[in-house]
């Protein structure tokens, strides 16, 4: 038996298969903020997740990354 060739292409920057859009082509930017939203809908409405806890964590850890980088930034001006 010969297996059949599938139409979706396995995505190495995600790791999952994407299928070909019928209109515009996305980027890999936007394809990935789309999963990661339905990721966390999906855990939300699973009660898996709390979104305000989620909305401090990602606050928390984007405010220490902006210092991160500012700190990194200041060192290579001097």
């Amino acid at each position: 038996m010969v297996a059949k060739k599938r139409s979706e292409n396995i995505d190495p920057d995600i790791g999952t298969h994407s299928k070909k859009a019928t209109g515009r082509e996305l980027s890999v930017h936007e394809e990935t903020r789309i999963r990661l939203n339905t990721l966390i809908e999906l855990l939300h409405d699973r009660g898996v997740i709390n979104n305000k806890e989620l909305e401090s964590r990602v606050a928390m850890h984007l405010h220490e990354i902006s210092k991160a980088t500012a700190f990194e930034e200041m060192n290579e001006e001097l």
